[in-house]
């Protein structure tokens, strides 16, 4: 049976962004490594502007896994930052489950590395829990096409829904004259042929 459409509302919706550490980015080959570390800073600025509750995670820090990518620590300066001592599943945290649920909402905006342990193990337990979870396919990353294929069918089974960060800002955003600028900008940032698409657009707009 299908499950209903359930939509984004910036409302309802919180982002994890579990385990971007300096060490894991090295692990991910499936996306180039420009792009993917642009769409986990895309999503942490889109998070930045729904002004949506973020809470950061990482595992294992003194070990390979390495710090959390530092630009998302400036971003998220006043976040809830959760840094696990060794579970692999941040679910399995105390204070990683305290700090989601704190938050008071039910859709979870979910990315890390690498996406079949560290995003697809929470995002399962979250399902368990009766939240509704959102993968940020884009924004997270693994070894390769296999893995991350397997991680996603696993997820999907179990009522996870697939996004990209560009899909979750429309979504959550509903009506471009809600704010033209401000998202155009936001865009603008991280998609270079959409950068010269509000530009056009500002340059043919009568002088106020």
């Amino acid at each position: 049976m299908t499950k209903p459409y359930v939509r984004l509302n910036k409302d309802e919706a919180a982002v994890l962004l579990i385990d971007h550490q300096t060490g894991l980015l090295s692990l991910v080959r499936d996306i180039d490594p420009d792009k993917f570390k642009n769409n986990v800073l895309a999503l942490g600025d889109l998070a930045k502007y729904f002004n949506l509750p973020t809470i950061l995670t990482t595992s294992f820090e003194q070990g390979p896994n390495g710090p959390i990518v530092p630009e998302l620590k400036k971003l998220f300066a006043a976040a809830p930052f959760i840094a696990r001592p060794g579970q692999i599943n941040a679910w399995d945290n105390e204070d990683f489950v305290k700090a989601v649920k704190a938050t008071g909402r039910k859709q979870l905006i979910v990315a890390g590395v690498v996406t079949e342990v560290c995003v697809c193990f929470p995002a399962l337990s979250a399902l368990a829990e009766d939240f509704d979870v959102f993968v940020v396919t884009d924004a997270s990353g693994t070894f390769n096409e296999m893995t991350r294929n397997a991680a996603w069918q696993r997820m999907v089974a179990a009522g996870a829904q697939l996004m990209t960060w560009f899909g979750v800002a429309c979504e959550l955003h509903r009506d471009w004259r809600n704010d033209i600028e401000g998202l155009g900008e936001l865009f603008s940032q991280h998609i270079p042929d959409y950068h010269n698409l509000i530009t056009s657009y500002t340059q043919n707009q009568p002088a106020s």
